[in-house]
Formats: structure tokens, sequence, C-alpha cells
């Protein structure tokens, strides 16, 4: 048997057929029910957020946002523009890997972060920043304080709108003496010890932020259902009835708004089913789950994120180049390759390192249309130390990308096949518009935002929807207005992988109560900057 039939069996491998896809969302809707109801679910967190209304696009102001979402930091100012658009100056630093574990405590984590925030303050709004400064210290009062958004992308159990305790560590963190700790206070902590006029104002899930961004920019009169990350993690934000978050009764320190009978719930489904009961399982994820730092624990992102694909590809990629049968870059068609050179993989070669590929590269390949696939095997050369490879070497690499990323997109489908399932959005007679807004401003409580050289963004609506469609259901049929299900998503993978929401269309097409008819009706939108203009607006709401 050839190099591309033994990839073929590989591939099969990360099959996820529409049976399975089923199963995921019979389950999915299980552990979300268990969820609402249980403070401590087997399952899927489902994490009230306290922001219990979503915006409509005319609010105003400036606000300051950080974003800890992985190996990055992020800090920017947002100027609401109040029509839907906004305008962010922002900065961004890597976080040393040495900050992300033991012995580092997380208290260094922090002061690394107010450092970054105290940087920023002084680049970008120097003239605002010593002005506050001098009138914080000298006790004129809060409102002189910046109010900042903290998007926190973790698992946080959240008691108000600022307040929340780290239940774990993903991503690659481990520090443990965080846990359990109110996360607000251990930035307020570091932000008050370097005299910075901050006040932090608002807890938020990059999810959650998602959600808020994309309702903010959406066209339309529909408001937005679910927020959805399929980066470096996946995660999903939606709003729920009030009625149907039992469990936040238990929470009795809780203070939120009421009124709209609605909040929105951070699912953290990337801890869905971590027993796989009914998510896929190739000796690839076994063998990556074991070198983990979280062994056993947020299977269904180990299966779909960002994070993790290069990983699994690695390790599909090794049982080809190690199988007898297959010799990957070894065998006859590699040895005599087009280049007329022998193929070898160099001793640097990331395959040689866990974790040495980046998902960048499976965009890469995924969107090679090329005769002989020379730019997969430019990357190949590039970021994989493999020289010379043959155009047969390449179709196999392609193959395992391909699969690799289909199932990712399936899976992905599943929890948003059971979000939109669980809401009963298809079966209203029209979706719920957006709120009303007294578009109250706040401009004089933030100054004015001076252009600087930081990145400076106009953002709109009509220029964040997804690659191959417009900001709509993909279909030439008429679709009314008011039935859209909107959807707001952020991510390398959304964006970057071609054929991602191609693949999740398809498998929601296959959940019977969806069908091609409900498909249509949903519309996926990219959030950009979500996390940064999400927890401004979550400021907002906190200020107000």
């Amino acid at each position: 048997m050839g190099l591309l039939e033994e990839a073929k069996k590989v591939a099969a491998e990360f099959e996820y057929p529409p049976r399975a896809v089923n199963a995921g969302v019979e389950a999915f809707l299980r552990e979300m029910d268990e969820g609402r109801q249980s403070a401590h679910p087997s399952g899927m967190a489902m994490i009230p957020t306290y922001v219990t209304a979503v915006p409509n696009g005319t609010e105003k102001g400036l606000f300051l946002a950080v974003d800890l979402g992985g190996t990055n930091f992020r800090v920017c100012s947002i100027q609401l523009h109040g029509n839907s658009t906004f305008t962010l100056t922002q900065s961004k630093v890597a976080i040393p890997q040495e900050l992300m574990v033991a012995p580092t405590t997380s208290k260094q984590l922090f002061a690394f972060l107010a450092k970054q925030l105290e940087s920023f303050l002084k680049t970008h709004h120097n003239e605002h920043f010593e002005l506050r400064h001098k009138k914080s210290l000298s006790g004129e009062g809060g409102e002189h304080f910046f109010k900042l958004g903290f998007t926190f992308s973790f698992p946080v159990e959240q008691v108000g709108i600022n307040k929340g305790y780290l239940m774990r560590w993903t991503k690659g963190y481990d520090l443990k003496d965080a846990i359990g700790k109110d996360i607000c206070a251990l930035l307020q902590d570091e932000i008050d010890a370097l005299g910075l006029p901050v006040k932090v104002a608002a807890l938020v899930n990059d999810t959650v932020g998602t959600l808020m961004a994309r309702s903010y920019t959406s066209p339309g009169k529909t408001g937005t259902l679910l927020g959805g990350i399929f980066g470096t993690g996946t995660n999903g934000a939606y709003v729920e009835k009030l009625s149907k978050i039992t469990k936040i009764s238990e929470y009795t320190e809780a203070e939120y708004d009421r009124s709209t009978g609605e909040m929105i719930v951070n699912t953290e489904w990337g801890g869905f089913d971590n027993g796989l009961r009914v998510l896929p399982n190739s000796p690839y994820d076994e063998g990556l789950d074991k070198e983990s730092v979280n062994q056993g624990m947020q299977m269904f992102e180990k299966r779909v994120s960002g994070m993790f694909l290069g990983e699994i590809l690695r390790r599909a990629i090794l049982a080809l180049v190690h199988s007898p049968e297959a010799r990957l870059f070894g065998g006859e068609a590699s040895s005599s390759s087009d280049l007329g050179s022998t193929t070898y993989i160099a001793d640097y070669s990331p395959l040689h390192k866990i974790w040495g590929i980046d998902t960048s590269f499976l965009s890469i390949v995924q969107g090679d249309k090329t005769p002989n696939l020379v730019v997969t095997k430019k990357a190949l050369d590039e970021d994989l130390g493999v020289s010379a490879a043959s155009t047969e070497d390449a179709k196999a690499v392609k193959e395992l990308v391909a699969a690799i990323g289909k199932r990712s997109a399936r899976l992905g489908a599943v929890a948003i096949g059971a979000v939109v399932l669980a809401t009963g959005r298809l079966t209203e007679a029209s979706t719920k518009p957006k709120p009303s807004s007294d578009n109250t401003e706040h401009p004089e409580d933030f100054g004015t935002l001076t252009a600087t050289s930081a990145t400076v963004v106009e953002s709109k609506a009509s220029a964040a929807s997804l690659v191959g469609q417009t900001d709509g259901p993909t279909s030439g049929a008429a679709v009314d207005p008011e039935s859209v299900v909107d959807i707001g998503l952020d991510g390398s993978l959304v964006e970057f992988f071609p054929g991602f929401e191609d693949y999740m269309r398809e498998a929601l097409r296959e959940i019977p109560d969806i069908g091609e008819e409900g498909e249509k009706r949903i519309r996926f939108g990219i959030a950009k900057d979500g996390s940064g203009v999400g927890a401004a607006l979550i400021a907002l709401t906190a200020v107000d």
C-alpha cells in the first residue's frame, strides 16, 4: 500500500459522521441543563456572568480594557462612537513562559500585567494619566479613575460584575496559588501598588466580550444570541432566560439587574464531555492528553482549538514517518524528490518537539491550491525543517490537515447547534430584537482619545463577516431578517482556516431539528477586537 493510501487510513481516524454529531448534540444539551441547575456540575460549568443585556450600537464613551486570553496580554483604549463603530488603540506583549507556571506566583504574573497597563497609559494617554494620577493621590474621588474591563479567558466562578474566583487554569497556565482567589482583586492590588488611577469595573470572559462586540456592530435589528471563540482555545457564551438558570439562587452575594429577564451564560464548553462518552478519541488525542498540563480536562478543547491542532497533526505525521508501509519523507518518491535532492528531516525540526507545530501551518496547507502543492512544500521546508519534500509527501500532509481541521469544525457545530436548539430560537416566530438604549454618553469622564503611533482601527459590522459569506445566511433563498439567528465568532480558525465555516454548516444541516432550513437562518459574523470592545461595553454597563 502506498503513502497516500496510508495517509487516508490515518485521516479516516478523524472522521466524525452525522450520527456522532447528533449524539454529541444530545450529550451537550444534557450538560447544559445540568450546568444551569447545579453550582457544581460534573460537566460544563455554565457560569452566570451577571451581564443582563446586550448592546444595540448606540452606546458611547472611552474605556480601557485588558485581555489575558492565552499567550499574549493586550492593553487597549476603546472609543465607542454610538453608531455601531468604534476606534481602538492597543498594545500587545507576549507573556514570558516562566510567568505561566510554578515556581512563579500569581502575584508576579499580575504585577507584570499591571506594569504593562502603566506603560500603555504613559505612552498613549500620558496627559490624562498624569492629571488623574495626581487627583487620585490627592483623594479627590473615584470619578477620576479610568474604568477598565478585564477580559480573563479562563474558568472563573463569577459572583458579580467585577468579582470572580479562579476555578482552574487552561491554555498551558499552572499557577496553583491563584486557584480560588478573586481575579479582579489580584489585578486591582497590583494596579494600586503602582498608584495607577484605574478601577477594574468588569470581569469579562473573552467569549462574552465577543457576544457583546458582535451585538454592538451587527447589522439589522436582530440581537446576537451567541459568541463563540475558535482560536487558541474554544468557548461559547449565549443569552439565556433567567428563569432557566436556577442555580443562581445559590449565589447569595450576587447582585444583578433582574429586569431584563435574561443573562449571558459562559458555557465553558471546552470542558464538554471530559469523560469521553461521545467525543472522538484517536491515539493522537490520547498521546496529546498524556503530555498536557491538565490531563483528562478540557477534552473538547483539545480536539477543537488551535492550541492543540498542530500537536495532533505532528503526532499523525510522525505515525506516517515511522510507518514501514508509508515512509513519509523517506520513501522512493521522497528520496528522488521533485527537486532532485534527498528528502530529510532536520535535527532541529519542530516535528521532534512536542507542541512544535503552530496551527498557522495547517491553515497554509489547507489553503494551498497550487500545482504540485509548492506552497505546502515551502512550508514544510521553512516551518518544519523538511527539505525537498515530494508532491506525494505534500499530498499526504494535506490529507491529514484537512481531516483534522474538518473534525474540529464539525465538533464546533455540535456546540453551536446545541445552543441554538436549547434556546428555542429556531422555533420562535421571530428572534429577539436588539434592546433599546438611552444613548447615554460618558465622554467627559474619560477625556479625548488622541491619535498616536499605536494601531488605531475603525471597525464596522459590514467589514466583519466570515470569509466566503456576506454578513448573512449562506443561501440564495430569501430569509426574513427578523428570523435570523445571529452568532458572533472570533479566533484564528474561523478567520484563517479555509473551509472551516463550510464544514460547520455541513454538520449543522445534519442535525434534524436544524436541517437545511434552520441552517439558512443562522448568520455568522466575525466580531473583530471582541475581547477589547466587548470588555469596554461591559465596563460601560458597570459604570451605569
